[in-house]
């Protein structure tokens, strides 16, 4: 595997990792509200413009996916797109990145 698969693997992982640790340790001190959590994306100006800035990036992302494994026919990318909608662009991107690269 090259170097560069390995830091795009490395990445998927950590993007993997650290936003879920978040993720969880916010939802165990908000008994796992799905509802309090959209509310404390938009609790100021700064978290909407974040959201939005995330969700453009991830329907950018899914956009490029698509056509690429329509493009290329290389299937296994399309697991990209849930990776950015459960976990999050920091999972997707690099996630992806590293599938495309693999040699055929």
């Amino acid at each position: 595997m090259s170097p560069l698969r390995l830091i795009f693997l490395a990445l998927a992982i950590w993007g993997t990792i650290h936003p879920m640790y978040w993720f969880i340790t916010w939802f165990v001190q908000n008994e796992w509200s799905l509802m309090a959590m959209v509310d404390a994306w938009h609790a100021n100006a700064s978290t909407t413009g974040l959201v939005w800035d995330l969700t453009i990036a991830a329907v950018a992302l899914t956009v490029f996916v698509l056509v690429e494994t329509w493009q290329r026919r290389r299937f296994i990318g399309l697991l990209a797109i849930p990776a950015t909608f459960c976990i999050g662009v920091s999972c997707g991107l690099p996630l992806y990145l590293f599938l495309r690269s693999r040699p055929e």
